[in-house]
This record gives structure tokens, C-alpha cells and sequence, in this order.
């Protein structure tokens, strides 16, 4: 039963929330405000945080830094409907992904196991870890390395550069990225795809040419550019 603690100082729908997630399979706790949230996430114990953008006090953005700040456990912002600018923060942050207030409990739920499916480890295909390059991955232990030395990722970035890894060469569309990787369709206005793709980027660096190691090409998708034989 995954465990999953919804910070929110809004205490009605967090109880809500609480008694849906219940009936479908998860153990919910609650915290009431952004310090609390951040040191029982930071205790350890819970498969994912559920945050909320706005909070008094320590509000969801300087909480999510605080855990970010010593832990990997996955994130899920709750952020204002049409507030990209709290959207993209909390994505470069290391938010793994985020769901626009007001939501279904339905709809939560279902955000909630994409993120915690691609986050599980799962068994080693036969031909060892995914290699291209400088990077080596290992999905099962959900670890990866650059250059020989370890590579930081949250859930959602090592998933997406697995993806990207798998196909090295090759253009991979928008929307098969994000089906793949974050386990949902793509929005219309989605950003979540660009703002982890800068991150990954930034933590990769570039290539000797000056190039970045994940290039957009524009109208079709990205690719993860392979080493020349």
C-alpha cells in the first residue's frame, strides 16, 4: 500500500482527499502547513508527497527546496489552474509533475500511480543497463552515471532520459515522450517535457562540439544525440 502524505493547509480537502485515496489503495496522512510537510517528508517513510503552491507561512515552493534539498522521494504539485509561472518553478525545482486546483480525487489518484509506476523498480532486461555514450543506466536500481560518475535525477528525469537513451539517434515525438515517460497524454499547453529537458541538459552539460547531449528538433521531437563510431 503506497503511502503518501498530502501537504495542504486546506483541511477539509485534504481530508478529502484522504479518505478517496484510502478507498483506492493508498495510505494518505496529512500536514497542515509547509514546516510540518518538510520534516515528516524528510523523515522518510512515504512513497510520494502531495504539495500545494499555496500556502501561508512556508509556502509549497521553499517547501519543496527543502526536501529537494536532502531527499529524492517524488513530488506532485498542486498548483492554481492557469499558473504557469508556480508550474514551471516548481518543475525546475525538481517537482515531478503537478495537477491544476481545483482537481478530482479521481484525477489525483490516477497522477499519482503514473508517477509511482515509473518510479518502481522493475526487473533488468537481459542486455544489461541502457548505454550510450558517456551515460550507463540501471532502470531496475533506478540509478544512473555520467562520465563514470553518479548522475542525480528526480523520478521524472531519469524516466524521460531512459526513453530518450533507448532510441539515442533517433527523434522521439513530444507526445510518445510523454505517454512514455510521464505516463499521460500530452496537454495542449503542456511545459512540464521542455522544463525537464533544461534540467537534464544543465546536469549533462555539453558535448565537445558545444552542442547539448539532448537536441530539439523542432516540429517533430527530441533526440539524445548519439557518440559518432
Amino acid at each position: 500500500m503506497p503511502r503518501v502524505l498530502l501537504v495542504d493547509d486546506d483541511a477539509d480537502l485534504s481530508a478529502l482527499l484522504a479518505e478517496y485515496l484510502g478507498s483506492e489503495g493508498f495510505d494518505a496522512e496529512t500536514a497542515g502547513d509547509g514546516e510540518t510537510g518538510a520534516r515528516r517528508a524528510l523523515e522518510g517513510g512515504f512513497d510520494i508527497v502531495v504539495l500545494d503552491v499555496m500556502m501561508p507561512g512556508i509556502d509549497g515552493v521553499e517547501t519543496l527546496k527543502r526536501i529537494r534539498a536532502r531527499s529524492a522521494v517524488p513530488v506532485l504539485m498542486l498548483t492554481a489552474r492557469g499558473d504557469d509561472v508556480d508550474r514551471i518553478v516548481g518543475l525546475e525545482l525538481g517537482a515531478d509533475d503537478y495537477v491544476p486546483k481545483p482537481c478530482t480525487p479521481r484525477e489525483l489518484a490516477a497522477r499519482l500511480r503514473a508517477i509511482l509506476r515509473r518510479s518502481a523498480p522493475r526487473a533488468e532486461s537481459a542486455d544489461g543497463p541502457v548505454a550510450t555514450g558517456p551515460l550507463r543506466m540501471w532502470p531496475a536500481a533506478r540509478r544512473a552515471t555520467w562520465r563514470d560518475a553518479p548522475l542525480a535525477l528526480t523520478g521524472t528525469e531519469f524516466s524521460l532520459l531512459e526513453v530518450l537513451a533507448r532510441h539515442a539517434g533517433r527523434v522521439v515525438d513530444k507526445a510518445e515522450l510523454s505517454e512514455a515517460a510521464l505516463g499521460r497524454p500530452l496537454g495542449r499547453f503542456d511545459r512540464s517535457i521542455d522544463v525537464h529537458l533544461s534540467s537534464l541538459r544543465q546536469k549533462l552539460g555539453p558535448r565537445d562540439d558545444g552542442g547539448p547531449w539532448i537536441e530539439t528538433v523542432r516540429g517533430r521531437g527530441y533526440q539524445f544525440v548519439r557518440d559518432p563510431e
